[in-house]
């Protein structure tokens, strides 16, 4: 079986790397650019950073920060609307998960207005334009937006997340500058970050690894366990290793899939707001012992690349052990809680896992679960 593997065809990384989205714009012959940003983000000056650069060069732009943390159906379909009247020609996306998912679902109906219905970009949607020219610059370490072919949106009405899958939307350019992150809150880094290292082990432990995706993941479990202690203490070598770790993360899991955490973090989010990071960090210990039994063997070269000593003569089961116990560190070493008390409720646990289930990251576990087990894992951790 081949394996697909889809890239940004140009991007950018480390200190500087801002100075290359003017000579981008230019290169394609854009003339005006749609900001797609989150209000927070242009209320502390992070924008003004890009903005600063088109105004010195005299290039028109409108901005548009309509953005939620967990971006809605009606974030994208309100981006919409601004993107068609103010005229721009490409778009640039400054922020998170959240800003580059909105530009990505905004950049793919403007090309294929057939998928007007936000919903319907559920899944693999057969969309046959690649969206507008799009450049993604992250201001946090952790979701990958602008290297992945993922991106996830809110069902407010239906109290759910959805997962759009669609290499039309990749962003053409990507721009990492760590200096984008430094204004980052420690709380802020910390859950970005757990995300990351979500996605490095959560992919490599995926149906689909492949030996391409694994040199990703493992490299990107290297840096972030290196880096993440360092960006939460506001460190130059902490902010630049997980600017790389990141992304590093995204070039894997966005080819390969991701498993029952992701699933189940989704809905904590879409149900409680939790910051998707947190979730992911909570359930991350949970989801591995969870995996245990069947992709336990990986976990050695897991525990190895967080920096474990002695890996090589433990048993498997002493290897898995270790490398659950060195991620629990990691999280509580950078303030994360280890349960969902005070989050998670009785009530609402077969929601949740039903709709965890049905989510699009689900198949990709190595263990084929069930709603029943999906709900053992959230009380386990009530």
């Amino acid at each position: 079986m081949a394996n697909r593997i889809v890239l940004n065809p140009v991007s950018y990384h480390g200190k500087g790397a801002l100075e290359n989205i003017l000579p981008e714009l230019n290169a394609r012959g854009c003339t005006k650019a749609f900001i797609c940003t989150d209000p927070d983000l242009v209320k502390f000056g992070v924008v003004a950073k890009v903005t600063g650069l088109l105004d010195a060069a005299g290039f028109a732009y409108e901005v548009f920060c309509d953005v939620k943390p967990n971006p809605t159906i009606e974030n994208v379909q309100s981006g919409v609307a601004a993107f068609k009247a103010c005229g721009a020609d490409c778009i640039v996306t400054i922020g998170g998960g959240s800003a580059m998912d909105t530009a990505k679902a905004i950049g793919i109906i403007i090309n294929n207005p057939e998928f007007a219905d936000v919903r319907s970009l559920e899944g693999v949607a057969p969309t046959k334009k690649h969206a507008v020219f799009t450049i993604a610059v992250p201001t946090t370490a952790g979701t990958a937006a602008e290297v992945t072919i993922n991106y996830v949106i809110t069902d407010v009405e239906k109290k759910r997340k959805f997962v759009c899958v669609d290499v039309n939307d990749i962003p053409e350019v990507a721009v990492v500058d760590p200096d984008m992150m430094a204004t980052m809150p420690k709380s802020l880094t910390a859950a970005t970050g757990m995300d990351a290292l979500t996605h490095a082990i959560e992919g490599y432990i995926t149906k689909g690894a492949n030996a391409i995706s694994d040199m990703f993941h493992l490299e990107a479990i290297r840096l972030i366990s290196a880096s993440l202690r360092g960006a939460v203490a506001n460190t130059a070598e902490g902010r630049e290793g997980m600017a790389l770790g990141q992304y590093i993360a995204g070039m894997g899991f966005s080819n390969v899939g991701l498993g029952v955490v992701h699933s189940m973090a989704h809905g904590l989010s879409a149900l409680y707001d939790t910051p998707h990071g947190v979730a992911c960090a909570i359930l991350l210990p949970t989801g591995l012992e969870y995996n245990a039994p069947v992709a336990g063997e990986r976990y050695r070269a897991v525990a190895k690349a967080m920096g474990v000593e002695g890996t090589d003569a433990m048993t498997d089961a002493e290897a898995a052990a270790a490398a659950i116990a060195a991620v629990k560190c990691l999280s509580a070493d950078v303030g994360i809680p280890a349960d969902l008390k005070g989050i998670l409720k009785e009530e609402d646990v077969q929601f949740l896992s039903e709709s965890a289930f049905a989510d699009a990251c689900c198949p990709g576990n190595p263990r084929d679960t069930s709603v029943e087990e999906i709900a053992a894992m959230y009380r386990s951790l009530m």
